[in-house]
């Protein structure tokens, strides 16, 4: 079973939430639809509602750029396909049950003085009303992504819910990637060659209590010999063991880690991509992911010591690249330059460690830079430029991927030809784009239904691993 495979079948899962066995009536904004397509056939046997106000958005949206515009082009099509069926206005059964019917009447519905109705949004709020008169037999329920638009449900007096389909627990994003335990001091010898069984390892309370851990394929393995506090050893769980990392002495490109999360991270990035073909690294700004990633791919790459990949792409997910990047002046590269500065500054100090030499001959390191680039060592790609590509032996890594959606995460995925890794970095605390949030963005949905996959590594990078100045680990601490 390839990665596409794995991710096709969990993200194919997520519409099958639970409700309450009541038959509702559910109004659908539009940017339910924007963000997610299928969303039609994820309310089972319920009634649902797309006010005439939404298809008039979706026409207006369907030559956007992006996956704003592609979105929308996909929920037509569905819609055309259930016209197909029926007449919508009467209301046509959906794939995944309930009825579908366009609702165009309500014009006539009053709301307050400071709610015009020449907003779309107040027009969807007029047909709710109408249909909590009406519908007497079925609770209606407002489904849209806008906070906002909730909240004027609320002063009304009508519910309303988020799309929820692709949100995840409080627990799943407090997986990191990694776990404590501890071990007889006797197996060390054991570790080293061949690693242990998991049965060997255990967690203790403050009160000396015992339990049996809790792992995860390829969780990352902090282990402490039970009778020695002073010694740590690093391993990963691979098939019921811990195993000890392979690349623990390895300097990419002359960088050696500084603390547990950097072994960690260099572990899961070193690892050839048909062990190890996507990798999910969190962690706050400062943590050196993109640094430690950009280090790894330029060894391999660059340097070429084993011939892996071809290429390093590099994309930086943003809201400019999604929907608005059309308007930049310049070509496909000079329109995301100014977003892909951050690689610029990482490669300046990759390239040229010596602080001191390298601001010496500044002249010179702008042409090794430039000879990175123009040599397709490293290439910068929007990411609505990927989404028709299917790429092989590429280091491909998706900077900022907290600001993706699931959507666009699977669609990365997908795409991944033979011997291509993936890396996805991000802080999923940190979002730049509309009608996400830290459990709904598409780093975090991917963490969660990747998790357990032998094909997916991840690792989250802590507060303490941050490696940037003193002012800046202070600031972190006092914000």
């Amino acid at each position: 079973m390839t990665l596409s495979d794995i991710f096709n079948i969990s993200f194919e899962g997520k519409c099958k939430g639970e409700f309450e066995y009541m038959i509702k009536t559910y109004v659908i904004d539009t940017n339910v639809l924007i963000q997610a397509p299928y969303a039609l056939e994820c309310f089972e046997d319920n009634n649902l509602i797309l006010p005439l106000v939404v298809l008039e958005e979706l026409d207006g949206l369907k030559k956007a750029e992006g996956e704003k515009g592609a979105n929308a082009r996909a929920a037509v099509r569905k819609l055309e396909g259930y016209r197909q069926k029926g007449d919508l206005l009467q209301g046509v059964k959906l794939d995944g049950g309930g009825i579908l019917r366009i609702e165009k009447n309500f014009v006539n519905v009053e709301l307050p003085s400071d709610l015009p109705d020449d907003k779309p949004d107040n027009r969807i709020l007029k047909v709710c009303m109408g249909l909590a008169d009406t519908a007497k037999d079925s609770q209606v329920i407002l489904v849209t992504k806008d906070i906002v638009l909730r909240l004027k449900a609320q002063i009304l007096g009508m519910k309303a819910e988020d799309f929820e389909r692709e949100r995840v627990s409080d627990d799943d994003a407090q997986y990191t990637g990694r776990t404590e335990v501890y071990f007889p001091e006797d197996m060390i010898k054991e570790f080293k060659k061949k690693g242990i069984s998991l049965d060997d390892t255990y967690q203790s309370d403050e009160d000396g209590n015992r339990s049996t851990p809790q792992f995860h394929e390829n969780e990352f393995v902090i282990l402490k010999p039970d009778q020695s506090s002073k010694k740590t050893l690093l391993g990963r769980v691979s098939g019921g063991r811990v195993v000890p990392l392979v690349y623990k002495k390895s300097k990419p490109y002359g960088v050696s880690p500084r603390n547990v999360g950097q072994y960690f991270m260099q572990e899961a990035l070193m690892t050839d991509a048909d062990t190890a073909p996507l990798v999910i690294i969190k962690g706050m700004a400062g943590t050196a992911k993109t640094f430690y990633t950009l280090v790894v791919g330029m060894e391999k790459v660059y340097n070429n010591p084993s011939k892996e990949y071809r290429r390093i792409i590099v994309c930086r997910p943003n809201a400019q690249f999604d929907d608005d990047i059309g308007f930049l002046p310049g070509d496909e590269k000079e329109k995301i330059a100014p977003l892909m500065r951050p690689v610029i500054d990482n490669l300046e100090q990759i390239l040229d460690s010596d602080e001191k030499e390298r601001y010496e001959d500044e002249a010179e390191l702008s042409d090794k830079i430039t000879e990175v680039f123009e040599r397709g060592i490293i290439q910068t790609e929007a990411l609505n430029f990927i989404r028709g590509r299917s790429i092989a032996k590429t280091y491909l890594i998706i900077d900022e991927a907290q600001n993706m959606t699931p959507n666009q995460v699977k669609g990365i995925i997908t795409r991944a030809g033979k011997g291509t890794k993936i890396i996805l970095l991000g802080d999923p605390n940190q979002i730049d784009k509309p009608f996400l949030d830290e459990r709904t963005n598409g780093l975090s949905y991917a963490a969660k239904y990747m998790m357990d996959s032998e094909l997916c590594w991840q690792i989250t990078l802590s507060a303490d691993e941050c490696e940037r100045s003193a002012l800046a680990m202070d600031a972190i601490k006092r914000f």
